[in-house]
């Protein structure tokens, strides 16, 4: 066994990060298709740990304790970009965006337990690869998995976790090139439009006085979500993911400050912070990868994964790009889409922020896609969705 401790595992994310940069560069598929260097850098490490693992050789232990702290600063950066002009615009598109993904999930539970049904194997475990998995990524497996196992499906945790890998693999790597499809196909351009008008034109330099008030602006945030959430939790019986509820406290602060203090919210720096932040927490997630899971899987398991993409690639591109307006802000969140809808809400930010880098900034779908499929969606859809059809299906 090797122990790899808290700041090297840091170090070996950086460092992933900056290997998976150097090949996005110089790999020409993957910058055509715009594979996150995260992504690209993860995997090389996880497949070695895989092959180390294998082969009997050894078996790598990190402490990824960090990700959540990178994961909460990155969603803060984002509530800091937005104002209430800009949630004003995006009203009518995140409830388009929440519907189609509520249409989702029931169609990801009602593809697993079917598919389950024909290929003889445990209903529940067709949950296990339905929206548990492919929208609730590997928490949602954990969470879920262990209340099937207590309905006696002592492997539901295991398929689970399965599930939610190549789940999160091909919500990467597919985000990116479909997205790419969309806007070259359609000859997309980023609106000149309300949202343009409103974006930041910050020009002024990096300075040590500014860059702290912005990590002060972060750091109240998420004190203040993770405050929010605890409150929330208790009201409700809901868990406020925490990204989430520093986000809501960081919009606040944002037009807060706006309203008494203009000038104050520097975006190229808070820009900077969230996007070292993104990259850390996705090369800890993916480097973290156990794919040695992978090899317990069943061939009908592996045939409901391969339909469960299938539909949602279908579904993004001939449904829910249309339904969004069929505009480059639709095509970045169909990226973002197939992020959260195939793994978690962290992939679709990587999967968007890879697309607007290549193409232009797109503010609309980095509220939208983040509210929706960080906590919206599972609230209103997902937990009543997965367990009405627990229940229907408990032996």
């Amino acid at each position: 066994m090797i122990e790899i401790n808290q700041i090297t595992t840091l170090f070996l994310a950086v460092a992933l990060y900056l290997l998976g940069m150097a090949l996005v560069n110089r790999i020409g598929i993957l910058d055509r298709f715009l594979i996150p260097a995260p992504v690209v850098g993860g995997l090389i490490f996880a497949i070695l740990a895989l092959i180390l693992q294998s082969t009997g050789v050894a078996e790598i232990s990190l402490d990824t304790s960090l990700q959540s702290l990178f994961m909460v600063a990155f969603f803060t950066t984002v509530g800091l970009g937005a104002s209430f002009k800009l949630i004003k615009l995006g009203g009518k598109l995140l409830i388009i965006y929440l519907l189609l993904c509520g249409v989702t999930i029931f169609m990801q539970n009602f593809i697993g337990v079917s598919l389950a049904q024909v290929f003889k194997i445990e209903p529940l475990l067709g949950v296990m690869s339905g929206a548990v998995t492919m929208s609730g990524g590997h928490g949602g497996a954990a969470a879920y998995g262990q209340t099937i196992e207590g309905l006696g499906i002592s492997s539901a945790v295991t398929i689970g976790m399965a599930a939610a890998t190549l789940g999160l693999i091909s919500g990467s790597l597919s985000g990116g090139p479909i997205a790419r499809h969309l806007i070259n196909k359609y000859d997309l351009k980023p609106a000149g439009g309300k949202v343009e008008e409103y974006e930041e034109q910050d020009e002024r330099p990096i300075q040590e006085r500014s860059f702290m008030i912005q990590v002060a602006l972060i750091t109240v945030s998420m004190a203040g979500g993770t405050f929010l959430g605890d409150l929330f939790t208790e009201a409700t019986g809901f868990v406020l993911p925490a990204y989430i509820g520093a986000m809501f406290v960081a919009v606040i602060v944002r037009n807060l400050m706006d309203r008494f203090l203009p000038g104050t919210v520097n975006m190229k720096e808070i820009d900077l912070i969230g996007g070292v932040s993104l990259s850390i927490f996705l090369s800890m997630a993916l480097m973290s990868i156990k794919l040695w899971e992978l090899a317990g899987l069943a061939l009908p398991l592996i045939g409901i994964i391969i339909v469960q993409v299938l539909f949602i690639v279908l579904f993004a591109v001939f449904v829910m790009f249309r339904a969004l307006g069929k505009d480059y802000d639709a095509a970045v969140m169909i990226s973002g889409f197939l992020g959260h809808g195939l793994g978690a809400t962290p992939n679709a930010m990587a999967n968007m922020g890879a697309t607007v880098n290549k193409f232009g900034p797109s503010r609309t779908a980095f509220l939208v896609v983040p509210i929706v499929g960080g906590f919206l969606m599972d609230v209103v859809f997902g937990a009543p969705i997965i367990i009405t059809t627990i229940n229907i299906l408990a032996p």
